[in-house]
């Protein structure tokens, strides 16, 4: 994949819109906005790893024996990019309770637009499993690749991003630096703006989700 969206996905989801609709709104407040963003969380999560390699087994059931589908591998780790991406892993994890979960501290010059790294605790086991990193917003796209770099140099078997809104800025550079990463969005919006904010956005998830506006 090259110069095209091909790796970009947003997927056709009704209850996805909806809730996200509910999310930009300017008047939602921080504990809806989290109870929101975890639900939709838990869509992009699932979405995100739908396809993820099975196999079969042999089961009990309360009635009789069975062959039934499974995971062919080991979970794969989350991984939230701080601050906001906690809102979506809350719901991530209701879909896979028992994955790991890394953590990713980036924060973004806001004259530059520059993210700098200040945290990262990633399992010591992701050679052996793939990661799905999380952040409401892929503005710049520098946060998220860089991030990406990070659990790649980790050695995770493959890497998927899920994000709520993405700017087409970000999608471009994010498909320039990791063309094998799929993206998946909620929705792909118009623009970055002068200060490098997603048009029309959803304004600082961080700030929303945790009341520091």
């Amino acid at each position: 994949m090259s110069g095209s969206l091909s790796n970009f996905h947003v997927p056709r989801h009704t209850l996805l819109r909806a809730k996200l609709t509910r999310l930009r709104r300017k008047e939602t407040d921080s504990a809806t906005f989290r109870r929101l963003l975890a639900e939709i969380g838990a869509i992009l999560a699932s979405e995100a790893l739908r396809d993820l390699p099975e196999t079969t087994g042999t089961i009990e059931t309360p009635v009789s024996r069975m062959e039934a589908p499974m995971l062919a591998g080991p979970e794969p780790c989350l991984v939230a990019i701080l601050r906001a991406g906690l809102g979506l892993l809350d719901g991530a994890r209701m879909v896979l309770p028992d994955a790991p979960v890394g953590h990713l501290g980036m924060v973004r010059d806001e004259d530059t637009l520059i993210a700098s790294e200040y945290v990262v605790r990633l399992p010591k086991d992701l050679a052996q499993r793939g990661a799905l990193v999380l952040d409401p917003m892929l503005a710049t796209g520098g946060s998220a690749i860089q991030a990406i770099h990070r659990v790649k140099q980790a050695g995770a078997l493959y890497v998927r991003f899920a994000c709520v809104v993405a700017a087409p800025e970000g999608v471009a550079a994010m498909q320039a630096a990791h063309p094998d990463v799929p993206v998946l969005a909620a929705a792909l919006d118009e623009r970055l703006n002068e200060r490098g904010y997603i048009v029309p956005g959803l304004g600082d998830a961080g700030d929303r989700c945790f009341g520091t506006e």
